[in-house]
């Protein structure tokens, strides 16, 4: 929810956009300007005085919350608690990896077994949560930055390790588009780093296609998976092997 002072300061911004003055309000509010002044200096007022500057600007109070909304810090990882909840629900967990690929609640329901009353319910969740903020009719606004990232080693992925990946793996990777590259090396330490910003544009580029693509018919997508990974690690069996 957004505090007093976040809707403060959005009234601030859109006096300055309507280019009114701290003058021209208090005429409009019937009050005196160095009370108006006291009183947007303070960041503290009851909402119904917020509702009345929003007359006087002529916007709506619904539009205000949404900006103020719109504005707030998009998070870049859930706390552990918040991962926790969203796996112990499998239903949520399917519409938790929905919404983190924009898809409406008709797409949803139309897709798995899963009642419109559950989906309802799942981004009802998902909005108490923290990761959408719930809109009229359904709709919903991400609240997840573009570099957002599950814990790596929380409760979903922990959950990816022990149900998913298997499962991933064991497909002979040998589809239209499809591929599988094992490559191993030894690179220097300094440069290391930069193919990890390589492999995350990869994978930014991906769901910002993902997003673009939204707009075709469903006939003219499909549904693809991209799981890209980059650590120190040597084969427990070649360990074993090593000299001491």
């Amino acid at each position: 929810m957004s505090t007093t002072v976040d809707l403060v300061q959005a009234l601030k911004n859109e006096l300055k956009s309507a280019r009114m003055t701290y003058a021209d309000l208090a005429r409009s509010l019937d009050m005196a300007e160095s009370s108006v002044k006291r009183m947007l200096a303070k960041s503290d007022m009851p909402l119904s005085r917020v509702d009345a500057i929003c007359r006087a600007l002529k916007i709506d109070f619904a539009e205000l919350a949404r900006r103020v909304a719109d504005a707030q810090p998009l998070l870049k990882e859930l706390t552990h608690e918040q991962e926790k909840a969203v796996v112990k629900d499998k239903k949520l967990l399917l519409v938790a990896i929905s919404v983190l690929s924009q898809w409406t609640l008709e797409q949803i329901v139309a897709s798995y077994r899963i009642t419109e009353a559950e989906c309802i319910g799942c981004l009802a969740q998902l909005d108490r949560i923290g990761i959408i903020e719930l809109r009229p009719l359904n709709r919903y606004r991400l609240k997840l930055a573009k570099t957002f990232r599950w814990r790596p080693h929380g409760p979903v992925m922990e959950f990816f390790r022990e149900n998913v990946v298997l499962d991933y793996y064991k497909g002979g990777f040998d589809g239209p588009a499809e591929g599988l590259l094992l490559v191993h090396g030894s690179i220097s330490r300094s440069l290391a780093p930069a193919f990890m910003e390589r492999l995350q544009r990869v994978a930014q580029d991906f769901a910002q296609q993902h997003q673009t693509d939204q707009k075709l018919s469903a006939k003219d997508r499909e549904g693809y998976t991209l799981l890209l990974g980059m650590r120190n690690w040597e084969f427990e069996l070649f360990t074993r092997l090593r000299r001491n």
